[in-house]
């Protein structure tokens, strides 16, 4: 998502929704008891069992509005309630971006798939005062060889990414596993958004970038912590614009984007994925 920065100036003139969970003050980055880890767990389970089904059922011919709405059941028939409804003003429970858009797509009834279409769905559910939250990218059809690579990729630079996770590793063994696996393919990292901490709040420190950068802080990594790693890699440039709806993010020349994430908590020796689907 957006510079964890960029988010906290955010807070003082978004549009926030009293029926959407609280955003706490800033805490810095927070080491997760073994009893908040089990009930991020459970927030996680929700979101990972959210993205399962709606990978199955989506089809050609619905539209991102009947997608949302079945999140949003689901998420509530769980016991939880969706992160993104209402966060920042976002309107939906889902990020919905279709082919060339990045992240932040509002779902809409006027939006129908189509048969190739390369679809990202992220969405967060908020459990006992914990959040999950995790991304995934569907193929819908038959999807030509590059939008089927591109997802490919990007799922591979996360499980990459995931792999440079242990105690006394960096954010920046993470950025660096994950750009080179996606600059070997020719395609570019996004750098305008990057993953985050996550847990009381759906966004915290620290950012977690996706490429080599000396302007954000190289955290060490510590047992307990709790990450939102999420490379979002584009088949042309890595330049980005903002549409007038003011959150659908779209690539500058029109090319495919595609995102994949997962809630991890750092373990003794490696991490855990509480997000896991069991499929990936």
């Amino acid at each position: 998502m957006k510079l964890f920065a960029d988010l906290l100036a955010s807070n003082s003139n978004s549009k926030g929704s009293s029926s959407g969970p609280h955003i706490q003050q800033r805490r810095g980055i927070e080491i997760k008891s073994a009893r908040e880890i089990e009930t991020m767990k459970k927030a996680s389970n929700i979101v990972a069992t959210v993205l399962r089904e709606i990978n199955l059922i989506a089809q050609p011919g619905q539209t991102t509005a009947d997608l949302d709405a079945y999140a949003e059941k689901k998420i509530r028939e769980m016991g939880a309630v969706p992160s993104f409804k209402g966060y920042h003003g976002f309107p939906a429970s889902i990020c919905a971006s279709v082919n060339n858009e990045v992240v932040h797509g509002i779902p809409s009834s006027k939006k129908l798939l189509k048969k190739g279409d390369l679809l990202k769905v992220d969405t967060g559910a908020y459990f006992d005062g914990y959040h999950g939250d995790s991304c995934i990218t569907i193929l819908l059809g038959d999807v030509p060889e590059p939008g089927e690579k591109l997802s490919r990729v990007a799922q591979e630079a996360l499980m990459v990414g995931l792999k440079q996770i242990k105690p006394n590793n960096t954010l920046l063994d993470i950025a660096g596993a994950i750009e080179d696996h996606v600059k070997l393919t020719g395609f570019s990292v996004v750098e305008d958004y990057t993953g985050h901490g996550v847990g009381r709040n759906l966004h915290e420190e620290p950012s977690v970038f996706n490429f080599r950068t000396n302007a954000l802080p190289n955290v060490t990594l510590r047992p307990g912590m709790t990450l939102a790693v999420e490379p979002i890699i584009n088949a042309g440039t890595k330049d980005c614009r903002t549409l007038r709806d003011n959150w659908t993010v779209v690539t500058k020349d029109g090319s495919l984007s595609a995102q994949w994430e997962h809630t991890i908590v750092v373990t003794s020796d490696g991490c855990e994925i509480l997000t896991d689907r069991g499929n990936d």
